[in-house]
């Protein structure tokens, strides 16, 4: 029979009784609009690769392969954000800056060496094809990340100073 009493333990006795421990996703609140972006995003790079690494891959092998790169990288931020917890938002933090290191050096690329790049890439030009989302998207991530309310996991009473 379950105890009646009032839970003073919080998450630790919640687990310890095998309740699933309550986390708030990164994506809540003005993060939802994140989520639906990387959603979006993952869905659309990586269908996008696939069918142009199944069909088209001798044309443009390494625009190809970073069109692939970057559906994994949307994909492993948008679970990230979904998850929450200490660990998921280290992993989106890591996720938004390598991002953002991917759009600055495949658009820095494709305009030095446009040649090595017969065909775009979501990264390419900055994301200029995608209304440069893909160059906002990982400052607004990281942003968020840095400003998102945390969780009892994530440590979130920080002393001053």
């Amino acid at each position: 029979m379950p105890d009646a009493r009032p839970d003073r333990d919080g998450p630790r006795r919640q687990e310890q009784q095998g309740e699933p421990e309550q986390r708030e996703g990164l994506g809540t609140g003005p993060g939802r609009l994140l989520v639906a972006l990387y959603a979006v995003f993952t869905v659309g790079a990586g269908s996008r690769s696939i069918y142009q690494l199944a069909t088209r891959f001798d044309e443009a092998p390494l625009a190809y392969t970073l069109s692939a790169v970057a559906a994994v990288v949307y994909a492993v931020i948008l679970v990230a954000l979904v998850r929450g917890g200490r660990t998921s938002r280290r992993i989106a933090t890591a996720g938004c800056a390598l991002e953002l290191a991917g759009v600055l050096i495949v658009g820095t690329l494709t305009l030095v060496d446009p040649e090595a790049f017969p065909d775009s890439t979501v990264w390419s030009d900055y994301g200029m094809g995608y209304l440069f989302i893909p160059l906002v998207l990982p400052v607004a991530g990281l942003l968020w990340l840095r400003r998102a309310p945390r969780d009892g996991t994530d440590g979130a009473a920080r002393p001053a100073g």
